[in-house]
């Protein structure tokens, strides 16, 4: 229950966030406001963390932690308001005040919403930006750690080697991805196949409901806390923090990167990986990305296959196991490089390893226009299908695409498909994530990309999984399904729910139910309640 503030403290505080906001009736925000002050408990902090569209300061706030710049043209619908908020108390209001004047509330940790879902919305809404909200503390000796939900990943990484250099945490590759959404959709990273998803070492949290409580695992409930890990939390409350259980990992580790290009035998090579990388060790993890390159003989384009590992161990284990296990690959001592777990972090986001600190970075430059897709395979795709793929990487809207091809198997094949939301486990060889990415503005050629990549989607439907074709939540694509901008029913919901979530999406609409049923935390893909439709 909220405290009941002194007439004249309300009245300061209102004039204090009129003032700096410059809000007026007609953008529709200061009832918004109004609400925020009249909830708030500090009111004279909150000027300091709400921004509106005649801040000076709300354009930069805005896009700041925007990924994709698709979602940063004059057309893409703007929030009414930015709250950025330096103290869990401080959300609990935002909720309230949404509520009670029928705006939604989108949630925002680290940006990287390849659907912008976070930070756009056709009806009038407001961005909870939760960037300040970055406290990580790592207890080495429990394996534990507590992240807020607007740390980033490479924050996270950076703490876990402040004080250890053989604990880790199996989650993704890119550090500037944000927590908060990345763990409550899975999360997955180099490590998955030794421990599986960040979602599956989740062992506490905490959550803000649609009542404005603050609920751990204990006042949320197993089905709650069920359905966060894995589910899209964004469809339950506002994610605060994350409890984890950290990992070991050897005090060396070994990577390596080998390209191969297609008169250097790629199409056999990438052909073989299929069939074994699911079965190797649970220490070796080969990615493969595929994109256009130089051949190794005329220095023409042609098809380029980028084999990328991380092994928990050191290269005198290694070089057996491949021998025995690879040999296709080639691979030699030299190619070999042993490293601390953090450096190998910092080698996969493509950072020189000595540059630690570049994890702390919550922004990455020159980030172009993307479009996103994701596959599974559970039968190896044949030779011919592969250079039917090939095919369509040599035309011109293919410049900048790649196919990033990750490993199954090992951990991943031992976890239930229901013991969280995230259902892609035993039978899928490799999850594909299909990429283009371009420079030009024009809105002919975005869509000219975006149709490629969809041909790029057709092409694939032989090759992947089916009745659903699966899909990974945190590469969002509308293509697959949305709702609609109000209510939305189960049914319309299923078409996309299922490919994310198979037979789990029913589960997660029970718990949508129990826990939100009126649906006021809701996006374009949102786990309805059952009386919404």
């Amino acid at each position: 229950m909220m405290k009941t503030p002194s007439i004249c403290s309300l009245l300061f505080a209102f004039l204090v966030i009129f003032l700096c906001s410059s809000a007026v009736s007609s953008d529709g925000h200061d009832d918004f406001l109004q609400c925020m002050s009249l909830q708030s408990n500090n009111h004279t902090s909150i000027s300091n963390i709400v921004y509106t569209p005649n801040n000076t300061s709300y354009s930069s706030i805005l896009n700041f932690s925007i990924q994709n710049l698709r979602f940063t043209s004059e057309t893409t619908p703007k929030p009414l308001v930015i709250v950025t908020p330096v103290h869990e108390s401080q959300i609990q209001p935002v909720i309230y005040c949404a509520k009670e004047n029928g705006m939604q509330i989108r949630v925002r940790s680290g940006g990287h919403d390849y659907e912008g879902l976070s930070y756009a919305s056709e009806v009038p809404f407001v961005i909870l930006d939760l960037f300040n909200l970055r406290e990580i503390s790592v207890d080495a000796e429990n394996k534990t750690a507590w992240v807020q939900a607007g740390s980033t990943i490479g924050e996270l990484y950076y703490r876990i080697a402040e004080k250890s250099q053989t604990l880790g945490f199996p989650a993704g590759v890119c550090p500037t991805v944000g927590t908060g959404g990345h763990f409550s959709g899975g999360g997955y990273g180099a490590l998955l196949r030794k421990y599986g998803l960040a979602a599956d070492n989740i062992i506490d949290a905490r959550i803000v409901d649609v009542n404005g409580r603050i609920l751990d695992r204990i006042s949320m409930g197993e089905d709650l806390f069920w359905a966060i890990r894995g589910g899209g939390g964004a469809s339950f409350g506002v994610i605060l923090a994350w409890k984890i259980q950290l990992v070991d990992v050897p005090e060396k580790v070994t990577v390596f990167t080998i390209d191969k290009t297609l008169d250097q035998n790629a199409t056999n090579i990438v052909h073989r990986w299929q069939y074994i990388a699911h079965k190797f060790d649970k220490d070796l993890f080969i990615r493969i990305l595929i994109r256009r390159g130089n051949s190794s003989e005329d220095s023409k384009r042609t098809i380029q296959a980028t084999f990328q590992s991380l092994f928990l161990g050191g290269v005198n284990r290694l070089l057996p196991l491949m021998q025995q296990s690879f040999p296709e690959l080639g691979l030699q001592r030299e190619d070999c490089t042993e490293m601390s777990w953090i450096e190998s972090i910092l080698y996969f986001a493509g950072f020189p390893i000595e540059s630690r600190d570049v994890l702390l970075n919550r922004t990455q430059p020159n980030v172009p226009y993307f479009k996103a897709k994701s596959d599974y395979v559970q039968k190896p795709i044949s030779k011919n299908g592969l250079e039917g793929i090939w095919k369509l990487f040599f035309e011109e809207e293919a410049e900048e695409a790649e196919m990033i091809l990750s490993p199954y198997g090992g951990r991943m094949d031992e976890i239930s498909e229901s013991a969280i939301p995230f259902p892609h486990r035993a039978g899928n060889l490799y999850k594909i994530q299909h990429l283009v990415y371009w420079e030009e503005e024009e809105v002919e050629a975005t869509q000219n990309y975006i149709n490629w990549i969809r041909k790029l989607y057709s092409y694939m439907a032989l090759y992947v999984s089916r009745f659903p074709r699966a899909a990974y939540i945190n590469y969002r694509d509308l293509d697959i399904g949305v709702n609609n901008n109000g209510n939305t029913s189960y049914a319309q919901a299923s078409i996309w729910g299922i490919k994310y979530f198979k037979n789990n999406f029913n589960r997660l609409v029970q718990v949508k139910t129990k826990v939100d049923p009126a649906n006021f935390f809701r996006n374009e893909q949102s786990i309805p309640p059952l009386n919404s439709w």
